[in-house]
Parts: C-alpha cells; sequence; structure tokens
C-alpha cells in the first residue's frame, strides 16, 4: 500500500489512513429535518455519504437506519448512485455534481466523509455543514444544508477549495443534489417568451436525463424559470399528493438535471450551469456555488406554495413582511413622448387617483443622443436638458407638492451603441472584438466583471439619491441578453459568465449597505429576472410586459406557486379588452399600479378606481401577509378563484373571475372554500362595486365555516358580473 503511494507527501498518507480506519467503523447517519420532512445522510462502507431518505420525519430518529435496507431493487453496483454529492472519474455511472481536472491533468474524484456539524441559528433555523475530502489528492467540499423548521424549506449549497500544487479546473460544479424514490415521477416545469412568461407544461419523466437550463447571461428566465415541481407517484392536485418544489437562487446561466436512473430512482442536481464556464480555482481559493431550496408537501401543490411564500416573506424577499408603494407609472401614457409640463400632469393625476407615487419609465435621460426611442442614449444616465430642463429635482419637488412620492427608471447594466458611454469605453462593453456586434432592443450589456464598470452601475444610481434625496423608489430594467461573450478586462474568459453575475451582486449588495431600506422593482423586459438571490435585494418584480388582465391572472396564477402576493407588481393598464373594474381587480392580487391616462378615464371609471384603492389599501395586509389558497384553476374552468386568508382565520378576500366567453359561461356551481375554521361562522360581502351598480350578493347571510368548505358559495360570477371580489369576515357570536 504504501510502495503504491510513495509518491505522495506523508500528510496525504495519514489521511487517507485516517479516513480508512473510518471507513470501517459503524455507518453514520445524519438526519436534516425540518417539521415534516427529512433528508437522511448515511455513509456506506467506502465512507461515501449518501442519501438514503427524503420524506416525512419519523419519531423513532434511529429507525432511520433501518431505511436503507427495506429496499429490494436491481443491482446499484458502484455503492455511490445515491451519492449526496456525485463525482466523476472513480465509481459513479451517473450525472456528477461535480467534475473536476486536478492540477495534474486526472480527471477523478472519491469525495469521502470526513466530519459534519450541526449548529442552531435560532428558534427555526439550522444548519449542517459536512465535509468531504478526496483520499488522493487534497481536494475538499463542504456541504451546507440550512433548514427552516416551521416553513419545511431547505436550502443546499457547497464550498469548494483544495491546496493541490497547481490550478484545478472545474468542469461542472453544482449547488446541491437530492434523490428520490417513488413508484414514478412527475415533472411540472415552465417555458415562456416575451410577454408570455410562465407556460406550465406537466409530464410524466422517463428514463435518462430531463434537463432545465439558461445561457442567457445576464437574466434567468425569458425562456425557461429556474423553478419546478416534481410529483412522487401520481400529479400532484393542489390539495393532495407529494409534490417538492425547487429553484436555484442564481440570475444567471443555470442548469437542472432530473435523471431518472436504472432503479428507476430520481436524481435531482441543481446549480449555476457549466456552460462555456469551466472555472479555474487556486490553490487556497474557496469557490462558493448559489443555493438551491427546495420544499416538499404531502398535501398537494397548495400547501408547498403556502410553506415557500411564508418562507420568502420571513427570510429571503427583501422587506418581506413591509409594506409596499401603490404607483402610477408613466410609460403606457407617454412611452418616451414627455417633458416636463407633461409630467407635473401625472403628478396632479397621480394625487387625484390616490396612489402612493409617480414612477417616470424610460425616456428621461442623455442629452448627445437623446433618448427619444429605445435605440440611442443609454448608458448616459444624465437628465435631458430638452424634456427636463430643470433635472429630476423639479419634478421630485412637484411630487411632494401633490403630497406623493417619486420614483424613477434605470437599466444601468446596459449601453446603446448610440452614446457617449459606448464611445468613452468601448472596452466596458461585452462584445468580441473580432465579431459583427449583434444587439437585443438595440443595446448591449455593460461588462459586469469589470469593477470599473461596478462603479460606474453603482453611482449611476447613487448620483440619482445623491442629486435627489427623497427619491423614494427605483424600477431596475434588464432588458437585453449576453450575445458574443467576451470580456476585455478578464484574462481567463471560461470565467466571465459567472464573474458577470457576482459582479452584479456586488453592485447590488453596496446599495442596499447604503439604500437599506429604498424599495426597489425587480425588471428585465417583464419577469425575465425572477429568483430568489436578486430578491434579496428587491421588495418586488414585475411578472411580464403583458397586463392583459386575462392572461395576467393565468400567469400570476403559476408565480404564486413560488412567490408571495407581496412581491408581486401588478398594474392597471389599456392592454386586453375588459372594463377598468376588471383590470383593477387582478391587478389587486398583488402589488397594486396603475399605467393609464388618468386625464381620459370618464368620471365613473375614475370614481372606481379611485374607491378601489381606498378598498385596497384596507385589504393589501390580508393579500400581501396571508395565506393563500387557489380555489378553482382558470386552465380547467370558466370561472377563476383564489382565497386570501389571515393567519387568525377571521378576515379574507375571495377574487373570482371568468375566464372563458362561451355562451352562458359563469359560476354555475359552489366554489369551496379552504382553510377555514369549521366551527366559526362567515359573513360574505361584495367590495369593489362598480359606480350605479348593486351586488347580488346578500351580504346579511352567514354561514360555518364547514359549510363553506364542504358545499362552498357561488359568486355569481356571468358575462354581466365578470369580475366579482369578496370580503369574507368572522361573525363574533354575540354580534
Amino acid at each position: 500500500m504504501l510502495k503504491k503511494l510513495s509518491g505522495l507527501s506523508g500528510i496525504a498518507i495519514i489521511a487517507i489512513l485516517s479516513l480508512q480506519t473510518n471507513a470501517f467503523a459503524q455507518n453514520i447517519v445524519i438526519p436534516v429535518e425540518t417539521q415534516h420532512n427529512a433528508l437522511v445522510l448515511q455513509t456506506n462502507k467506502s465512507n461515501n455519504l449518501n442519501i438514503v431518505y427524503v420524506g416525512p420525519t419519523l419519531t423513532d430518529k434511529k429507525e432511520y437506519e433501518e431505511v436503507a435496507a427495506q429496499y429490494r431493487q436491481t443491482d446499484e453496483y458502484t455503492g455511490v448512485s445515491n451519492a449526496a454529492y456525485a463525482t466523476t472519474g472513480s465509481r459513479s455511472l451517473f450525472e456528477p455534481a461535480l467534475t473536476v481536472t486536478h492540477a495534474d491533468g486526472n480527471n477523478s474524484l472519491d469525495l469521502q466523509y470526513v466530519r459534519h456539524e450541526a449548529k442552531k441559528i435560532d428558534d427555526n433555523v439550522s444548519l449542517l455543514t459536512v465535509d468531504l475530502k478526496d483520499p488522493i489528492y487534497n481536494f475538499e467540499v463542504r456541504l451546507f444544508y440550512k433548514t427552516y423548521f416551521k416553513e419545511d424549506v431547505t436550502e443546499q449549497w457547497s464550498e469548494i477549495k483544495h491546496a493541490e500544487k497547481g490550478s484545478v479546473v472545474l468542469q461542472k460544479f453544482a449547488s446541491a443534489g437530492l434523490y428520490l424514490k417513488a413508484d414514478n415521477f412527475w415533472l411540472r416545469q415552465y417555458h415562456g417568451d416575451w410577454a408570455k412568461e410562465m407556460q406550465p407544461e406537466e409530464s410524466k419523466l422517463t428514463h435518462g436525463i430531463k434537463t432545465l437550463d439558461s445561457k442567457l447571461g445576464t437574466r434567468a428566465d425569458l425562456f425557461q424559470p429556474p423553478v419546478f415541481m416534481v410529483s412522487l407517484n401520481k400529479p400532484a392536485t393542489e390539495d393532495e399528493g407529494t409534490v417538492l418544489y425547487g429553484s436555484l437562487e442564481w440570475s444567471g446561466n443555470f442548469r437542472i438535471d432530473l435523471e431518472l436512473d436504472n432503479q428507476d430512482n430520481l436524481r435531482v442536481i441543481a446549480g449555476i450551469n457549466n456552460h462555456a464556464s469551466p472555472y479555474t480555482l487556486q490553490p487556497g481559493e474557496v469557490f462558493t456555488t448559489p443555493a438551491f431550496l427546495s420544499v416538499l408537501s404531502f398535501h398537494g401543490k397548495g400547501e408547498a406554495s403556502r410553506k415557500l411564500q411564508s418562507w420568502a416573506r420571513n427570510y429571503k424577499l427583501l422587506d418581506g413582511k413591509g409594506s409596499r408603494l401603490t404607483l402610477l407609472n408613466n410609460w403606457e401614457a407617454t412611452y418616451f413622448d414627455f417633458n416636463e409640463t407633461k409630467l407635473k400632469a401625472l403628478l396632479k393625476d397621480t394625487k387625484a387617483l390616490g396612489v402612493d407615487l409617480f414612477l417616470l419609465d424610460d425616456g428621461w435621460f442623455a442629452n448627445k443622443y437623446p433618448r427619444n426611442n429605445d435605440g440611442a442614449g443609454l448608458g448616459d444616465w444624465q437628465e435631458n436638458k430638452a424634456k427636463l430642463p430643470n433635472g429630476i429635482a423639479s419634478l421630485v419637488s412637484e411630487a411632494q407638492a401633490n403630497d406623493v412620492k417619486f420614483g424613477i427608471w434605470v437599466e444601468p447594466e446596459m449601453v446603446n451603441p448610440k452614446s457617449e458611454l459606448y464611445e468613452k469605453h468601448p472596452d466596458w462593453v461585452v462584445k468580441q472584438p473580432n465579431r459583427q456586434e449583434y444587439y437585443f432592443r438595440n443595446q448591449l450589456v455593460l461588462d459586469l466583471s469589470n469593477p470599473q464598470v461596478q462603479e460606474f452601475v453603482y453611482n449611476t444610481v447613487d448620483n440619482l439619491f445623491t442629486k435627489n434625496p427623497r427619491l423614494a423608489y427605483i424600477k431596475w430594467d434588464c432588458n437585453a441578453v449576453i450575445y458574443n461573450a467576451y470580456s476585455s478586462h478578464l484574462k481567463n474568459q471560461s470565467h466571465f459568465y459567472i464573474q458577470y453575475v457576482q459582479g452584479l451582486y456586488s453592485v447590488l449588495q453596496k446599495l442596499r449597505k447604503k439604500y437599506p431600506t429604498v424599495p426597489m422593482m425587480l425588471c428585465s423586459g417583464g419577469g425575465g429576472r425572477v429568483d430568489y438571490a436578486a430578491l434579496q435585494y428587491f421588495t418586488e418584480f414585475w411578472p411580464s410586459d403583458n397586463t392583459d388582465p386575462l392572461e395576467r391572472i393565468f400567469m400570476q396564477w403559476e408565480y404564486s406557486y413560488f412567490y408571495p402576493a407581496v412581491s408581486s407588481s401588478n398594474h392597471v393598464t389599456d392592454w386586453g379588452k375588459q372594463p377598468i373594474k376588471y383590470r383593477t381587480d387582478v391587478a389587486m392580487m398583488g402589488k397594486l399600479g396603475f399605467d393609464i391616462v388618468v386625464s381620459k378615464l370618464d368620471a365613473k371609471d375614475l370614481q372606481f378606481c379611485q374607491e378601489a384603492i381606498k378598498t385596497y389599501n384596507n385589504i393589501k395586509p390580508i393579500i400581501w401577509q396571508g395565506n393563500q389558497y387557489r380555489l378553482q384553476d382558470p386552465a380547467g374552468n370558466a370561472v377563476a378563484a383564489v382565497l386570501y386568508l389571515n393567519e387568525e382565520k377571521t378576515s379574507g378576500v375571495i377574487f373570482n373571475y371568468l375566464v372563458n366567453n362561451r355562451y352562458a359561461a359563469g359560476s354555475e356551481r359552489p366554489i369551496r372554500l379552504k382553510g377555514l375554521d369549521p366551527q366559526k361562522r362567515y359573513q360574505l360581502k361584495e367590495l369593489n362595486l362598480y359606480p350605479g351598480t348593486i351586488s347580488s350578493i346578500n351580504s346579511n347571510k352567514t354561514y360555518t365555516g364547514e359549510f363553506l368548505m364542504t358545499v362552498g358559495y357561488n359568486p355569481d360570477v356571468k358575462a354581466g358580473r365578470a369580475s366579482v371580489v369578496l370580503a369574507l369576515n368572522v361573525i363574533m357570536e354575540n354580534s
């Protein structure tokens, strides 16, 4: 043995002998538990760390040791097919989480258990770390499992480092792996494009590998978002079945592999997309992967979504338990065609409408190449003197005089070729030096892997606040994807996609350190950059540029499985053919905004909007912080229905919409509620009535929670009542 290892140092030999000694010790079982779920790790006779169980928690923790022995499947051959963090080049025959080329050119890796440590961060949050090491190479991986007990959410990530004599190349570097056992598996994934976000598809997973990924560079999900569901045994419904939600917390290229193996077990491996990105790791350098989050429910998709929404509000979304500003945006009212006079009139409309803030969108900047369309000016962030001779400060003061706040649009990561910035700093632009430029929305991307560019992007936003301390809101857009990926700053182009996103996070961290509470909307040509890494820095996101309310019902339904209502910016616009009431009711299922010409509303429409905003201000705490129950799916019914219910189960808001225009379509049958106290009595009262109409809902009647959940209620939705919003309140016994 020692003769074969004669080329290794004494330290390496000691490490190997130590690991070999451990190999003969009793297998170590490490349960990773939340309130209802357990992921159980266990070492095998070769000291590899495997996943032996993912399922409900067991009361007797020692029985986790008996799980693996109960399976009599076909031969496994390798001993590592269920590896907690799979590698290549040793015994594994399946898709790896980690692939490396060592300093000596060898491609093998065999990670073995060294130690683990579990600690409680607080009463709800715990962190497990597990150290793994190769017995031959001085190469280590630390696995992290951060659990949120009440929410049943787990975040997993890894740290990779080495002390070899030379650099190591990471060919693949996933964040985490899961290993699931069931009779079969069903994948619900999403696809889309501009104005067609969150289109669901569900299919049975077959043998081989299904890969969900993105290679867009700046934005995760123009075509493919990083969220998915896996149902075990049968497709989960809203309230029944076992379902796992997963998502990667990363705002760039991602990759999620789902592999059904020869034993009919499912391997899920998620991380940064290694496409065009082999990473050269220097000795002593630590490569930290982004977190992969998951939540497991045994009672359907609805329960899983409520757990994830609660986790997001409590731990991840910026100011998730706080308030939000209603607003009026000028974009669809003016597009690029505005001046100070027009905007001051819109500020008066903002006050008349009754919202909190006026948002000035694209087109306010650049002078040499004025931003009068999307073909020029991007990158030149000085006020356009022709449009705004008195600058942004004058508008901020005018907003204050009208008792409203002022916000502004920026797209600081991007540049038009027709701009002063492009002329001065062509080396700051992402483009191949010898290839023809290719544009997305007439623009290119700035190289955020470059610290000088990071400083420029930071200063773009910081200067707005420095000059205008009362600025109250930022809409941060990101329209372009990366073509002709190349950084004139980086020596190693393989690091570009990773360091771009790291540069973005560096800017956002610096901004949030100086401006921790300023609300910011995350926008990317619609919903192109929605993930929980980005949402640590933003209070809300823009789901889609498609604001047709009928389309939004479907989109918001799917988004809500993964993101809470308080994070979703929904605007009333002129898209669609529905009346103003329908458009407003749909937008109220999140953070309400308006993008209309208020002065062109007729008297009744304006009155309705003003009263609806007052109503919304009363019920928004329930929508933002309540538990969401999807009652009737728009995909298979003429009427869609959603309930938001407070924690005490005493107050709720029910949204009902006609989504089918066929003859006589409507709410023929009662809609059953969920989540109520069966013993309490509830009253239903219609909200958001259009001026001059009378509700057909008898608000004097009361019903037990049992009745409403067993029989249901009928909101009387039909062609003449296409949108119905109901308040649900407990009636006290002595009232």
